[in-house]
């Protein structure tokens, strides 16, 4: 079975998109040779760089296998009439390509028909590969493509060669006005002319070793030994582990070599997060660490070459590393000529969103909901410093008329808590207080990812909360939300944080009211004026919030689809209450006890759904007198003080106990379906039973919504 081989070239992909396309390359190719059955079970892997998506497959099929199947054809009394073929029996023969002499006959369950064998001879590996392979190349998907031909054919970079091979014979197919041979190309500094492929597989990767190419896990083993080697030539030093700058340098390199690099140690004086972000963001550096965590005037480039002997390309980086680093301490110096109280008219001329204003508009805004936010924990005994609060959210977007932020804009926020830390920023305010507001400025766009830190204090929290729903309440307004994959204003990613800082901080907010008041912020302003008046933003909003916190649940925190579809049927508006419910779910869901009560709910669910489809109501309320049978009885008796043990267990939010007590419900609750037939003749009899059901669903779905748990081991 031959070995298989496409290999993309093209200009160099940028390298934030080269992992995500690799790998729907290769999924896009394994399906499609499983699809079109020349899959032979062998795994299918892939090779990237910056200028080459490629993937392999050890061995496939050569050839489709043939197909043999009977098909049927009409029943024997239409196609023969006194023995002679009709009209029907004729065209079933040419459909089939078949003389009817060879036609046969079964016989089903239906009758008798005629039918006929046919073997579809299967296609060669080449020609099915050289037909749909372009498709599945041009399928790929790109953030941002170009095109250099034909506005039809778009690819990332421009395509410059094409291999695609099975053994040493060439696939002859075509994509982007390239046709494909068994020619790639090496190192684009380190290798002179294209580079034969005797043969697909192994072969393939060698060819490129000896080019100067290596793959990705090869490249990334190469940066961290030299990583290691570059910083043991400085005492106690190590270098800050990055694991996404490491893929970076990975995506941009083909064959990497690492140098050390040093700067004036006055530079150190700058704050770290300021050389970092130059050296991390700007210039790919890694820094370096001394033994006590502070950081080192050296750095470590990743280089695409196999080295620098001479040191030129050593000096060549810390050249412009220092021009660097002078910007900073220049736009540094700058800024503190104005503070950043002065700095808040200056935000009247920034504009946050074309219909939603300035940031100073922003500004005051987020500082009312930040007040009020701040009163609502300080009333549910949560320990908060509202003055804090208030003068972070006043000082929180200052920084953005800062020189410092406009050559740096990833360092927004926290330039702002940086400069609140070193500035007076009101007469007599304590070191202490200065310090804290400096923290929430500093924290308030965290997180920013699932990932990230949340903010260390409960002020920042608040400040962070504020202006992220702020942002959500008026983008919804606008009509602006997120539509499948597209969100340009990273609003999944706000509302994520969100709910983490709640649910990490336990803070006592509730969704509704807190995008209610978000939205309040806006009215009588300008901005309201532009509002959407086709939808509901509150009900979107809610929605929304409600995917986000299933999303955070199962996603994040692990828990099973059914237990998170369960707990927020019973109500997704108190996240912290949502993830206690979902915790103490999720310890009894496997238990016995808990699954038959969970089938009961949904066969009582059932049972009321028919009741209404049919429109048999339940009674008002629950006439004891009228129960006939005993199971009913003792049910309908057990119901008043076991839902009055579960209502203030709920109250206390002890749900682990509260969930045992409905657990005990089981034995009465058999009992009542085995003995008790709920859709009687009996109106009166019917009705009452009914409203002991709907009873019983009411006041124990108020944690969770057991019918939602998948029982019989499906999870």
């Amino acid at each position: 079975m031959p070995a298989f081989l496409l290999e993309i070239g093209c200009e160099e992909i940028p390298a934030r998109m080269i992992a995500a396309a690799s790998k729907e390359l290769k999924k896009r190719v394994d399906d499609l040779l499983v699809r079109e059955h020349l899959s032979v079970g062998g795994e299918v892997s892939s090779l990237d760089t910056p200028r080459r998506l490629a993937v392999l497959a050890p061995d496939i099929a050569a050839a489709q296998p043939d197909v043999t199947e009977e098909l049927t054809g009409p029943a024997v009394a239409i196609a023969f009439k006194d023995g002679q073929p009709t009209p029907a029996a004729h065209a079933f023969a040419k459909k089939v390509g078949l003389d009817i002499s060879r036609l046969n006959r079964i016989t089903t369950a239906k009758g008798e028909y005629i039918a006929a064998k046919t073997t579809k001879k299967g296609r060669v590996a080449s020609e099915i590969l050289s037909e749909l392979l372009p498709k599945e190349m041009a399928g790929i998907y790109w953030p941002k493509s170009m095109y250099w031909r034909k506005p039809s054919e778009r690819f990332v970079r421009p395509v410059r060669w094409l291999v695609a091979m099975l053994d040493e014979e060439v696939i002859p197919l075509e994509f982007d006005g390239v046709r494909a041979s068994d020619r790639s190309q090496g190192h684009r500094i380190l290798w002179q002319g294209e580079v034969r492929i005797p043969k697909a597989g192994v072969p393939y990767v060698e060819a490129l070793e000896t080019a100067k190419v290596l793959g990705r896990e090869v490249r990334e083993q190469k940066i961290r030994k030299q990583l290691d080697a570059a910083t043991r030539t400085i005492s106690g030093a190590r270098w800050r582990e990055d694991e996404d700058l490491l893929e970076t340098v990975v995506n941009l390199t083909e064959f990497p070599s690492v140098t050390l690099g040093n700067f004036e140690p006055e530079f150190l004086k700058l704050p770290e997060e300021v050389l970092v972000t130059v050296m991390r963001d700007h210039q790919k550096y890694f820094a370096i660490e001394s033994s006590d965590g502070k950081l080192a005037p050296h750095f470590l480039a990743v280089l695409n070459t196999d080295g620098d002997p001479e040191g030129l390309i050593r000096h060549g980086h810390e050249r412009v590393l220092r021009a660097r680093f002078n910007d900073a301490r220049f736009f540094w110096q700058t800024d503190q000529k104005h503070s950043l109280r002065e700095r808040l008219e200056m935000l009247r001329h920034v504009t946050f969103q074309k219909d939603l204003g300035s940031y100073h508009e922003k500004t005051l805004r987020v500082q009312r909901l930040a007040s009020w936010l701040s009163e609502v924990l300080r009333q549910n005994g949560v320990a908060v410093r509202p003055g804090v609060v208030h003068k972070a959210a006043c000082l929180a977007k200052a920084d953005l008329t800062t020189e410092l932020v406009k050559e740096f804009t990833e360092l927004q926020g926290i330039v702002g808590g940086l400069y609140a830390r070193v500035q007076q920023l009101d007469e007599g305010l304590p070191e202490a207080t200065r310090f804290a507001i400096a923290d929430a400025i500093y924290d308030q766009y965290k997180p920013e990812s699932m990932e990230d830190t949340l903010p260390r204090t409960t002020e920042g929290a608040i400040l962070s909360i504020a202006d992220k729903a702020d942002t959500i309440a008026g983008m919804f307004a606008l009509g602006m939300q997120p539509t499948g994959s597209k969100d340009p204003f990273a609003l999944r990613r706000q509302a994520n944080g969100v709910i983490r800082i709640i649910a990490a901080k336990k803070l006592p907010l509730r969704i509704h009211q807190l995008f209610q008041d978000a939205r309040e912020s806006y009215r009588g302003t300008e901005a309201e004026k532009r509002f959407s008046t086709k939808n509901d933003p509150g009900k979107a909003i809610a929605e929304f919030v409600r995917e986000r916190l299933e999303f955070y649940l199962r996603d994040a925190l692990g828990f099973k689809y059914d237990v998170v579809n369960a707990v927020l049927a019973a109500g997704s508006d108190d996240v912290v209450d949502a993830v206690a419910r979902a915790a103490a779910l999720s310890s009894v869901r496997s238990t016995a006890d808990f699954e038959a009560i969970s089938i009961a709910f949904k066969r009582m669910k059932n049972i009321l759904r028919q009741a209404r489809e049919a429109r048999k109501q339940p009674s008002t309320t629950i006439n004891a007198n009228a129960l006939k049978e005993d199971a009913e009885r003792t049910l309908a008796g057990l119901l008043p003080e076991t839902a009055k043990k579960v209502e203030a267990l709920r109250g206390a939010r002890d749900y682990d106990t509260a969930l045992s007590e409905i657990a005990k419900l089981r034995p009465a609750i058999d009992q009542f379906f085995d003995q008790v037939m709920v859709m009687v003749d009996d109106e009166n009899l019917r009705a009452n039973r009914l409203a002991l059901l709907e009873t019983l669903t009411r006041e124990f779905s108020t944690i969770a919504d057991f019918s939602e748990i998948v029982t019989e081991g499906k999870s």
